[in-house]
C-alpha cells in the first residue's frame, strides 16, 4: 500500500482538513510533520465541526494512530486545551490512538512574548505572523537551546536545558524592553504540564517504521502551504519551516523511500493571509465575491483572506519543488455564475517573460501576471460527485488547469463536505 503526503500547494488554506480527513478514512496512521498550532484544519464530519490546530486530523476518526512528529513545534498548553475541547465533542483520544515524537520541540511562554514584541516593534516590515511562538521556537532549536519533550522526565536536564535558554532570551527581552523571565515560575510551569504530555511520548521514528514493515497505510499531513515554506516561499513572508513534501521524511524520523505518493491541495482560485506579494490578487468586486462565496476568512486567526485569480505558474512551481505526483482541487464551486475566469500563466518582468516567480523580493514586487481567459459557468458545481454531475466549461477548467501546472488532477472538491469528493487517481493504491 502506498503512503501518501499531503502538502499545500499555495500559500495556505487550500482545504487540506476535509482532503486528509477524506483519506484518514482509509489510512491506519495519520502523522503531522511540521508547523505549530498556527496552522488550522476545520473538519466536517456528519454534523460535527471541528477545528484543529496541533492535532492531526486523525484523531477525529476511531481506530487511527495519530502522531505528532518531531518537525511539529509544540505549545504543551494548548495542545492540553485542544485535546480537552476534542474529547468534549465525543472524540477519544489516549496514548495508544495519539503519540508525540519524544524530541518534538516544545513552544515555550515567552516564544511568544518574544514573537508579539518583534513583530509589534518591526518598523522595517511586518511579517505577518500569528504571534503564537512558533518562529522563535525553530530558532532555539536550530541554536541548540530548546526544550524538547523528553527533557520533560528528568528534572535537572530541564533546569539545565531552561537556563540555557534563558541566557539567550534574556538578552533579546533586555534589547526589547522585556522583564526578565522568571525562572522558578516557568519551571513550575513545566513541571505542572509534564504528565500531561509524558503520557503521548513515544520514539515515533520507531513505531512508523513497524507500522510501514506490517503493511499500515501512513498519511503525512502537512501545515500551511509550500509558497510559505522557509527555502521556497516567498522569503521572508514565509513560516519558520520547510513545508515541502520532503519534509515529511525529516519530520517524522521516516526515509525518503517511504513517500510514495505527494498530493499537491490546490484551491481553485488564489489566497493568502497576512503579508507578502500576491501577483493575482484582486482588489475589486471579483475580489470580494471570491471572498464571499468561499467563506475566506482564516481558522486560526479569523483573518480576512486576500483573494486573486488561479496562478498556475506559482502551482507549477510548488509540483516540482514537492514533487507533487497529483493535485486535489478544491472549491471549484466558488467559481460558479462567474461570467469569465481568469487564469495566470507567467509574469511580465521589465520587458521580459517570464514563467516562475523569481525568488528576487524586489522582482516580485515588479512582475505582473499574464492572463488567459475561459469561460465560466452559471449551473452549479456544488456537491458534485461525478464528472458527468459538472458543466462542460468547469470541466474545461479543470483540464486547462492541469495542463498549466504540469500535473493531474487526483481529487476534486465540490463543497466543504467530505464526501463531495470526485476521485480520479487514489493515492493509497499501489
Amino acid at each position: 500500500m502506498a503512503n501518501v503526503v499531503v502538502v499545500g500547494a499555495q500559500w495556505g488554506d487550500e482545504g487540506k482538513g476535509k482532503i486528509v480527513d477524506w483519506l484518514s478514512e482509509r489510512a491506519d496512521v495519520v502523522a503531522r510533520f511540521q508547523g505549530g498550532h498556527n496552522a488550522g484544519h476545520t473538519l466536517v464530519v456528519g454534523e460535527e465541526v471541528y477545528k484543529l490546530h496541533a492535532l492531526p486530523s486523525g484523531v477525529v476518526r476511531g481506530g487511527k494512530l495519530s502522531v505528532i512528529g518531531n518537525g511539529v513545534v509544540l505549545d504543551p498548553w494548548h495542545l492540553v486545551k485542544e485535546i480537552e475541547t476534542i474529547r468534549a465533542q465525543g472524540v477519544t483520544i489516549t496514548p495508544e490512538t495519539l503519540m508525540i515524537a519524544e524530541n518534538t520541540p516544545l513552544i515555550l511562554p515567552f516564544h511568544g512574548e518574544l514573537d508579539r514584541a518583534r513583530e509589534s516593534q518591526n518598523s522595517v516590515a511586518k511579517i505577518g505572523t500569528t504571534g503564537r511562538g512558533i518562529g522563535p521556537c525553530y530558532e532555539d532549536k536550530v541554536g541548540r537551546r530548546v526544550i524538547r519533550v523528553a527533557d520533560l522526565a528528568d528534572d535537572a536536564t530541564l533546569e539545565l536545558r531552561v537556563d540555557r535558554a534563558l541566557v539567550h532570551h534574556n538578552a533579546l527581552r533586555n534589547g526589547l524592553g522585556l522583564d526578565p523571565i522568571d525562572r522558578d515560575a516557568l519551571l513550575a510551569q513545566l513541571r505542572e504540564i509534564a504528565p500531561a504530555v509524558l503520557e503521548y511520548a513515544a520514539p515515533v521514528w520507531k513505531v512508523l517504521n513497524e507500522k510501514r514493515k506490517a503493511g499500515k497505510r501512513i498519511l503525512f499531513e502537512g501545515a500551511q502551504g509550500a509558497l510559505l515554506d522557509i527555502d521556497f516561499g516567498t522569503y521572508p513572508f514565509v513560516t519558520s519551516s520547510n513545508v515541502i513534501a520532503g519534509q515529511a521524511a525529516a519530520g517524522t524520523g521516516m526515509g525518503p523511500g517511504a513517500i510514495e505518493f505527494v498530493l499537491g491541495i490546490v484551491k481553485a482560485y488564489t489566497t493568502r493571509v497576512g503579508e507578502g506579494p500576491f501577483p493575482t490578487e484582486l482588489q475589486d468586486d471579483d475580489g470580494e465575491r471570491l471572498g464571499v462565496q468561499g467563506h475566506e476568512f482564516g481558522t486560526t486567526t479569523g483573518r480576512k483572506r486576500r483573494c486573486g485569480w488561479f496562478d498556475a505558474a506559482l502551482v507549477r512551481q510548488t509540483c516540482v519543488t514537492s514533487g507533487v505526483t497529483g493535485i486535489a482541487l478544491t472549491k471549484l464551486d466558488v467559481l460558479d455564475g462567474f461570467e469569465t475566469l481568469k487564469i495566470c500563466t507567467g509574469y511580465a518582468l521589465d520587458g521580459t517573460t517570464l514563467d516562475y516567480l523569481p525568488t528576487a523580493a524586489d522582482q516580485q514586487a515588479r512582475c505582473t501576471p499574464i492572463y488567459e481567459e475561459m469561460p465560466g459557468w452559471a449551473e452549479s458545481t456544488a456537491g458534485a460527485r461525478s464528472w458527468a454531475e459538472l458543466p462542460a466549461e468547469a470541466i474545461k477548467y479543470v483540464r486547462r488547469v492541469e495542463e498549466l501546472i504540469g500535473c493531474p488532477v487526483a481529487l476534486l472538491s465540490t463543497s466543504p463536505e467530505r464526501d463531495d469528493t470526485i476521485l480520479v487517481t487514489d493515492p493509497f493504491a499501489d
